[in-house]
């Protein structure tokens, strides 16, 4: 079958339906979601049962480059940075020294092992050197296991923060297999621009976002998310126009964004939820497009070698020298070794070296997906039991409880207040957002002339208004308090 104009829609819909089916059939089982993803493309290309031709990589890569945006966007605004704060120099360290210690030893190890040269295979290495953690999270969740200490921001931290680095790297070694990079000075300066450039264009286009979106005043509310969208991939596409590294502003921006008072905020967020489970579905598919099984076959012997080294020497190798300055648990160590998982972000990269006419790229992107999912299905399969192993799970009485579930419970602590709005009140004509409320406070409701409605950041306070509230503590109600009266 062939896609066409007339047909793309149809057979984009009924993917896209059979995934979430066997997404939510994953979920259950506890295998990651994307192994399900892959398969319905597969099942559905060339030579499987749909028989749909689909060898484009330059569609493949666009298609991953738009993905990605989505996802990390998704993952750095839902971020918060008190979480993650006191893990910052953990994740950095294994987001950058960690992805360059496994892509070296992996590189070193297919260089040994195979008839790659040495550039070929520290450019295999770097394209499996990121970890996706979203498929570690969805087992989590399905499993109900909480993590001890700070383990989860740390792994969260990581994997929305180590793809710039593997990108870097796959980049490089790619311009210098063909050419392009031919001295150290030029990888030095070419490192210096893309995380440079990357990280002023995230930070300044994080801030420019955080004032366009809360000043620009549009009618619908459904058009914020949009904006959103515009704004995402202006900084990507800034980043990259002057050699920044466009992956490392878009992350930033949001991460940026996400710890900001934003108007429509909540709804921001759960748009981009829903956008980076659909970029994912819809990334997983186009690569089980691509592929054919029969290929992947041929380099399974190869393919299982690399897989098993990478997740057992390469991985933990990387992991315990990236943190050996950190005071930490080895169990913590060795649990955050496992949680290696490769997932769709090292098959995008694959396609580089296919679209640069390197000449093993074939066997290149072959064996990366072969070891990608591979090692999903070993790490991924097997996470619970691992965590349970290495007592790194919380007990259930001990598990973070969300909002709704501590309010209802009977040591539920905090202050419910109600507050007038005088005429004589400073907060009269100031939006939510611009009240300065501590974030231990929030505005649950306001009963304005005889009805109750739920307020955003951009709602205005008006004269005899009633704010219902909720605080955390005596301390915050006077801030509140001071706030409101002056």
């Amino acid at each position: 079958m062939i896609i066409t104009i007339d047909n793309i829609l149809l057979i984009g819909s009924i993917l896209l339906f059979i995934s979430i089916l066997a997404g939510k059939t994953s979920f259950r089982l506890g295998v990651p979601t994307l192994i399900f993803f892959v398969i319905v493309g597969m099942l559905a290309g060339s030579e499987g049962i749909g028989g749909i031709g689909f060898t484009d990589p330059r569609i493949t890569k666009f298609i991953g480059i738009i993905a990605l945006n989505f996802i990390l966007f998704a993952g750095g605004i839902d971020t918060d940075w008190k979480t993650i704060r006191p893990v910052l120099w953990k994740g950095i360290s294994l987001s950058t020294l960690g992805v360059f210690l496994t892509a070296s030893i992996v590189g070193m190890f297919v260089f040994l092992v195979t008839d790659f040269s040495l550039l070929e295979g520290m450019l295999l290495g770097a394209i499996v050197s990121s970890t996706d953690a979203a498929a570690v999270f969805s087992i989590l969740r399905s499993k109900k296991l909480g993590l001890k200490g700070n383990l989860r921001p740390a792994l969260e931290l990581e994997s929305g923060s180590n793809d710039p680095m593997a990108y870097f790297l796959t980049i490089t070694l790619t311009m210098l297999i063909t050419a392009q990079l031919d001295s150290t000075g030029e990888v030095i300066i070419l490192f210096l621009k893309q995380f440079v450039f990357g990280t002023a264009i995230g930070l300044g286009m994080g801030k420019a976002s955080h004032f366009i979106i809360n000043r620009i005043r549009l009618d619908f509310d459904g058009l914020y998310p949009v904006l959103v969208i515009a704004l995402m991939l202006f900084t990507f596409s800034a980043a990259d126009f002057i050699d920044g590294n466009g992956f490392l502003a878009v992350y930033l921006a949001a991460l940026y964004l996400g710890n900001q008072d934003l108007i429509h905020k909540r709804s921001i967020i759960r748009a981009f939820d829903g956008f980076a489970w659909l970029m994912q579905i819809v990334l997983f598919l186009t690569l089980g497009l691509l592929v054919f099984p029969s290929q992947i076959v041929a380099v399974a012997g190869i393919g299982i070698i690399i897989s098993l080294f990478l997740v057992l020497v390469a991985r933990p190798v990387s992991v315990f020298i990236s943190l050996v300055w950190f005071r930490m648990k080895n169990r913590d160590r060795i649990f955050i070794s496992w949680v290696g998982l490769r997932g769709a972000v090292p098959i995008v990269f694959a396609t580089f070296p296919l679209l640069a006419g390197i000449g093993k790229a074939g066997m290149i992107f072959n064996m990366v997906f072969f070891i990608s999912l591979t090692s999903v299905l070993l790490q991924g399969t097997t996470l619970p039991r691992v965590a349970r192993w290495l007592h790194v799970i919380l007990p259930e009485k001990v598990r973070r409880r969300s909002p709704l579930d501590i309010a209802l419970s009977d040591d539920f602590k905090s202050e419910f207040l109600e507050i007038d709005i005088t005429h004589d009140s400073q907060a009269i004509g100031k939006q939510v957002m611009d009240l300065g409320f501590p974030k231990r406070a929030l505005i649950v409701m306001i009963k304005r002339k005889g009805k109750y409605i739920t307020p955003n950041g951009a709602t205005r306070i008006e004269e005899n208004d009633t704010l219902l509230i909720l605080a955390e503590d005596p301390q915050t109600v006077e801030e509140v308090n001071s706030k409101i009266t002056g």
